[in-house]
């Protein structure tokens, strides 16, 4: 049977990366759900806030809910916008910064055992 959760049960965790600055992220669905192949994550970025500037082996899909920033990483910079889709490959550098004066905030869908 399908597993339904409500992301606003789920209490966002500050992420205490080096680097990063006003992220939070809420584990939507994961391993613990009996997901076997991806992780989904909601992730909070504030005014001003940004990720770490890192690269990983996996690749991952990133939908833009809500607010205005950017993903910048060794091809450039590019804005981002509500409804914005984004592919990272794998070894790519990337950052996303929120430049709006909300907080910008996305789905990120990783493999299991990628998911940080």
């Amino acid at each position: 049977m399908a597993k339904v959760k409500k992301s606003a049960e789920i209490s966002p965790k500050d992420v205490h990366m080096p680097g990063t600055q006003g992220v939070s992220i809420r584990r939507l669905i994961s391993q613990q759900d009996g997901a076997a192949n991806f992780a989904m994550r909601l992730f909070q970025v504030q005014p001003g806030g940004h990720t770490p500037r890192h690269r990983h082996a996996h690749e991952h899909e990133v939908y833009v809910l809500g607010g205005k920033g950017s993903i910048s990483g060794t091809g450039g910079e590019m804005p981002l916008e509500t409804g914005s889709a984004v592919l990272v490959l794998p070894q790519e550098e990337h950052q996303f910064r929120n430049s709006g004066c909300e907080p910008l905030v996305f789905l990120c869908v990783v493999p299991i055992g990628a998911d940080v």
